[in-house]
């Protein structure tokens, strides 16, 4: 059985610090904005700018690291929301932006991944309040870039399925982990290590035992761990390692490729920007 180990994260301890760049004053807005997965150093610009001049902070604390917060202005206001219901979150971001101010509502990965943006966005709209998306990059991205590893490589493996098992939110029926395993696609496994071992047998109707599946515990986080292991050591893996949260699957048979090679960059694939030489 494989253990984890912390993954080496160079940029864990690199300073985020960047010097001021005199910008026009930020638009009284919300602006919902992706963290990324916990490395500050994987903010986009314009994350790390509006993180620089927003008035207010709203950020999920419990997913979010506090290195975060470090560019933010000394005079701006910092709430926490890990406590705290839409309904006690969104007068927040009401009436600060009516008073003339700018909200950045700071959410880990992506905000196009489940991370409840929608009923956020109704209701800012409902008000007639402003709000602008801005992407970020989710853990199955931060993942596959430490493992070295391509989701999508010819002739094994084309699609890349994001998903998660069923639990206290209900996953469709037409959307069930078995009936999305039977592809045998790069599957990238969320929110699930509560029901790893439901998840572990749903796959394996399809994936063979020995696929492997890297087990990827607070990616881009300093003490993030991150390990190979066959599918079927995948659930005593995860309880042996007591993960409960924050965990990424990754079920794919691009983990143990071979030598494979694209026809992009064949000198025999031609295209409008590459003529044959022949």
């Amino acid at each position: 059985m494989s253990s984890m180990t912390p993954s080496a994260n160079p940029s864990a301890h690199i300073s985020t610090s960047v010097s001021p760049i005199a910008q026009p004053a930020l638009s009284p807005a919300v602006y919902i904005v992706g963290a990324g997965p916990g490395d500050p150093e994987l903010l986009t610009l314009k994350a790390q700018r509006l993180l620089m001049q927003a008035d207010v902070i709203l950020y999920a604390n419990s997913l979010v690291p506090k290195q975060m917060l470090e560019m933010t202005r000394p005079e701006a206001e910092r709430i926490g929301t890990a406590s705290m219901t839409l309904e006690a979150i969104l007068p927040l971001m009401i009436e600060r932006v009516q008073a003339h101010k700018s909200v950045v509502r700071l959410h880990s990965g992506d905000p196009c991944l489940y991370s409840a943006i929608h009923e956020q966005i109704q209701a800012l709209a409902e008000a007639e309040i402003p709000f602008e998306v801005v992407p970020g990059i989710s853990a199955f991205q931060a993942a596959a870039a430490k493992l070295s590893l391509e989701l999508t490589i010819p002739g094994l493996v084309q699609s890349v399925i994001l998903t998660r098992i069923s639990g206290r939110t209900q996953v469709p029926d037409t959307e069930e982990l078995a009936t999305l395993a039977a592809h045998r696609a790069s599957l990238c496994l969320y929110l699930s290590a509560r029901h790893v071992k439901a998840a572990q047998s749903k796959l394996m109707e399809h994936y063979p035992a020995e696929t492997s599946v890297a087990i990827c515990f607070r990616v881009g986080w300093e003490d993030e761990k991150i390990c190979q292991v066959p599918l079927h050591q995948m659930a005593a893996v995860t309880e042996a390692e007591d993960l409960i949260r924050t965990t990424l699957y990754i079920i794919s048979p691009a983990l143990n490729a071979s030598a494979q090679r694209s026809r992009l960059y064949n000198p025999d694939h031609t295209h409008l920007f590459r003529p044959s030489a022949r």
